[in-house]
Parts: C-alpha cells; structure tokens; sequence
C-alpha cells in the first residue's frame, strides 16, 4: 500500500457535503429518508439532512473494516437494524463516507430493494474497485483516506486530549 494519502480537512467535509447535496437535487432525486451506515456515513448523513432539508434519517450499522486495509471476510449488518416496514414506500438516500470494495454499500442496498420505492447510494469517495457504483460521489481515488473524524487516535480516560 503506497503511503500517500488523501486527506480530508472538517472544512472539505463541509463544501463536499454541500456538493454531494447539490448533486443530489439537482439530479431530481428527492428523498424522504438519509439512511447512513455507521459510523463512517453518520457524519454526511447529518449534514446531508440539513442540507436537503430531510428530517427523517435512519442508521444502519454495518460492520466491515476492523482497521487500516483489513476487513472482514463479508460486511455484517449489526442490530438493531430498521424494520422493513418502516422504510415502505420511501425515497431512501443510502450515505456512507467510501465505497471501497462497495460490499457495505451492495448490502445496504439489497437490504433496501424490494422494501423501499426507490434507493440511492451517496459517498464522499469512490474507489475504482468499488463492486457497487454510487449514484453520487464526490472524489474518486485509489489512496486511503483520512477522514477528520478517524485520523487520530481513540480519547480514553486519564488522557490528555490534543
């Protein structure tokens, strides 16, 4: 893995967020639901949320990365995951932060077909490996990425925050 990296800053967060959301009404696509997969989508999800004007946003928490390019064998959805039911009829905006190998956001998306009107998929960066192609990306690379929110290490009691 080639140690360059692609680095996003809180404010590039900021001006994607609002490019991804411009994209996103100016595709016409208006969506009743976010669903963002957690944690990595949390972020744009929210902002996404304002910046659209949708209210009901939905988590969904899928475990895949268990640290720097290592992953489990299959993403696996962690409860509790929303109720079918509850997603019925909807425009669902699927927001996750990459698609890497686009596993997470292939299963996402099964997940939601045949239960939702109409699913779309959202990132901040695509890879071009990704299984999945998003409907709304920002960048695409093939560096790894670090994110504002994962860049340093874990706060834990007794430490001294930086």
């Amino acid at each position: 893995m080639s140690n360059e990296r692609e680095v996003l800053t809180y404010d590039l967060f900021g001006t994607a967020t609002r490019e991804l959301a411009q994209e996103v009404a100016d595709s016409g696509f208006a969506p009743d639901m976010i669903l963002s997969i957690a944690r990595g989508g949390l972020a744009l999800g929210m902002g996404l949320g304002y910046a659209l004007g949708v209210k009901n946003l939905s988590v969904i928490n899928v475990e895949f990365y268990t640290g720097v390019d290592q992953r489990l064998d299959v993403p696996i959805m962690l409860p509790p995951t929303p109720a079918a039911i509850d997603l019925s009829g909807l425009k669902v905006l699927i927001a996750d932060d990459v698609a890497d190998t686009g596993r997470t956001l292939e299963l996402v998306a099964q997940f939601c077909d045949g239960n939702v009107a109409e699913a779309r998929t959202v990132v901040i960066y695509e890879k071009p490996q990704s299984v999945i192609k998003p409907d709304y990306s920002w960048r695409v690379t093939e560096q790894w990425i670090d994110f504002p929110w994962s860049v340093l290490p874990p706060v834990v009691p007794g430490a001294l925050a930086h």
